[in-house]
């Protein structure tokens, strides 16, 4: 049995009908305002009738298939609603109840207090030729001055990296890498940026991670999500935030039909995995990206973004890096629209503002100053409560 919280903007009539809940049902359920809405995967039926009476005891519901009364089903999924309060009561009461829903009731109470951090822009600077995005690749003194710029414009962070991930790209190798992106180190310790902005080296390599956190950086960003032992060692060692990112699959192939029987469950129990390996390497600090586009299909793509606020169930920040991807022209090609990358700006903040709202506080973009306009904006309205 394993749990995930949906957002509450869903069409909650068409996953309940999914589910198989009895259409006379739905229709009561469906007009209930609920806090949180959680999807239970493979619950017992056992486990089921005791949820639901618990459940309706204290005014929350439990959306179940037909035939749950009398098990004919043995095994299926449940919808969860109830508010905050609701939570609370139920998640102790189920702690003393059979049938695994002490397991569930430890899992639920993770997101009773969930946290929330300040938003902040993270702006991109690629050191290379074959970056996706032409717009986001510097060199020498030109990288230099729109660190700058972009620190100006409003980013706290800046990531730096020497290797494209696209799609379809292939690893240059570590001297290579290195060649591109220390000279830009160099000249960010030696003009003491680092004391402006926080930097953050976009690299899988301990050796090019070591040579960034010895000179000021202090974000690993590793999309690999901590694969390799050494690299891990070497941000426990500089005490290094750490981006864990999910993938599937290496840049080269993963956009080759990737599938997920459920893509929030699968990236949830990578990112336990990785933040265990994490702690047991000493790294505190801890920042979980779901990676989007890295092995992921469209759909994958957007349930990540509408589903974001799940994963603050760790307790960490979560960054999204969506800036000019191709899932902006899948969603516009299906309206006889095609775009480049440097087409896609408007999809790109329309993409970060939702990831906002549902729980994103680092944003990975290229245009920084079209995001820090666009974010107070946002934040403008969303605090206006008169």
């Amino acid at each position: 049995m394993r749990v995930y919280r949906l957002n509450c903007d869903i069409d909650l009539k068409r996953v309940m009908l999914k589910i198989g809940v009895d259409k006379p049902g739905i229709e009561i359920m469906k007009k209930k305002k609920c806090e949180f809405i959680f999807y239970i995967k493979d619950i017992t039926c056992g486990a089921a009738n005791i949820l639901k009476q618990d459940a309706l005891s204290i005014g929350a519901e439990l959306a179940v298939p037909r035939g749950v009364p009398d098990c004919t089903n043995k095994i299926f999924d449940a919808i969860l609603l109830c508010n905050k309060k609701q939570l609370e009561i139920l998640s102790k009461k189920e702690l003393a109840q059979p049938f695994k829903l002490k397991e569930l009731a430890k899992s639920l109470r993770e997101f009773i207090n969930l946290p929330t951090f300040p938003t902040k822009i993270m702006g991109v600077i690629n050191a290379n030729d074959d970056s996706f995005f032409e717009g986001s690749r510097f060199k020498g003194n030109d990288a230099i001055l729109k660190i700058e710029e972009m620190i100006e414009n409003g980013a706290k962070m800046i990531d730096i990296g020497g290797v494209s991930s696209r799609p379809g790209s292939e690893y240059v190798g570590r001297e290579e890498e290195l060649r591109r992106v220390k000279p830009i180190i160099d000249e960010i310790y030696k003009s003491r940026l680092y004391e402006k902005a926080i930097f953050s080296i976009d690299t899988f390599d301990e050796v090019v991670l070591e040579y960034a956190l010895d000179r000021g950086f202090k974000i690993a960003n590793d999309i690999t999500g901590l694969e390799r032992d050494e690299y891990a060692k070497v941000a426990g060692k500089y005490g290094a935030s750490v981006v864990i990112m999910h993938k599937k699959g290496d840049p080269k192939d993963m956009q080759n039909n990737p599938f997920y029987e459920n893509v929030i469950l699968e990236i949830d129990e990578f990112f336990s995995e990785r933040v265990k390996k994490a702690k047991n390497f000493g790294i505190k600090d801890i920042i979980l990206d779901v990676g989007i586009g890295f092995g992921k299909r469209l759909e994958d793509n957007i349930a990540l973004i509408k589903h974001l606020g799940h994963f603050l169930h760790f307790g960490y920040e979560l960054l999204i890096g969506a800036s000019r991807k191709s899932m902006i022209d899948m969603i516009m090609q299906k309206e006889n629209v095609k775009t480049t990358p440097a087409d896609r700006l408007p999809g790109t903040l329309a993409i970060h503002l939702e990831s906002i709202r549902n729980g994103a506080s680092i944003i990975r973009c290229h245009d920084v100053k079209e995001h820090f306009q666009a974010i107070k904006v946002y934040e403008a309205i969303k605090e206006f409560d008169v």
